[in-house]
């Protein structure tokens, strides 16, 4: 079983949602982004031989008016059940509404994750108006999925999302499953710091193609960081099969494969 534990959920339905000025960023810069229905999805994941998928809600209404919701996530996990793992996403500016939102997405959509964009809802993950969304995460044992490093949003600024921040996170709420998107890149060294220290993070590749990954990051995989690093892909801004392929030609040791694609989402996941 291979595990996808990060892409987006890119329908027309939720691109309609972005805001102007960072839907033509992305499409300047990815040049070749196409914004897929589910279906295309579904094609990428089968050509790749992935299993299942993370798909991710975003809600950053209060800052950007960005809203792909929780019930649209949850109605493509519920028509693609097999396929499809949903996280949450809300907004801290509403305070207990965003509270009462993340409960409901777990309990009643069934979603089973958080996924936390600190420049969208421009907040850093260490500030105290988080705390209680996280109270809520580790009570209910589900993991927080937070984007760290570079990011290419329009309007939006890099500052919120040092990978050092989720030190003191992991730190704070120690029971609490944290997932570094990205790396941290550029500041992989101190994200993979984070990682080592704490055993409470892991983190993921997606975005990246793999021949690009540096050096260091390649060789926490092989090493101390085994057990903690995650398949992503970030889809549709970089597809499974071409994600899959580079995966096979990075100098992995015997078994790391199958930890960073299986073992390793699986029990994040606790699939």
């Amino acid at each position: 079983m291979i595990i996808d534990t990060h892409s987006q959920i890119f329908t027309k339905a939720a691109i309609e949602s972005m805001p102007k000025a960072m839907a033509l960023s992305y499409q300047a810069l990815f040049k070749d982004l196409k914004f897929p229905e589910i279906e295309d999805t579904l094609e990428d994941m089968a050509g790749a031989g992935v299993d299942k998928a993370v798909i991710v809600a975003i809600d950053a209404e209060t800052t950007f008016n960005y809203l792909v919701s929780n019930d649209l996530v949850a109605d493509t996990v519920a028509k693609y059940p097999d396929k499809f793992i949903g996280f949450a996403s809300v907004d801290p500016h509403k305070g207990l509404v965003a509270c009462a939102e993340f409960e409901r997405a777990v309990k009643e959509l069934g979603l089973k994750g958080l996924k936390v964009l600190p420049h969208l809802i421009k907040v850093c993950p260490n500030e105290q108006m988080m705390y209680p969304l996280y109270e809520i995460a580790q009570d209910f044992n589900i993991p927080v999925l937070f984007h760290t490093g570079t990011q290419f949003h329009a309007g939006t600024k890099l500052k919120y999302c040092l990978p050092l921040y989720l030190d003191e996170v992991a730190v704070d709420f120690p029971k609490m499953k944290i997932v570094m998107a990205h790396f941290g890149y550029p500041w992989f060294y101190e994200g993979m710091s984070v990682v080592l220290r704490n055993p409470n993070v892991y983190f993921n590749i997606a975005g990246w193609s793999p021949r690009r990954i540096p050096q260091e990051v390649i060789r926490q995989m092989n090493g101390p960081l085994k057990t903690k690093a995650l398949f992503g892909s970030d889809y549709p801004l970089l597809t499974r099969v071409r994600i899959v392929s580079e995966i096979n030609d990075l100098p992995l040791k015997d078994g790391v494969k199958e930890l960073l694609m299986t073992e390793n989402p699986r029990r994040l996941l606790d699939i």
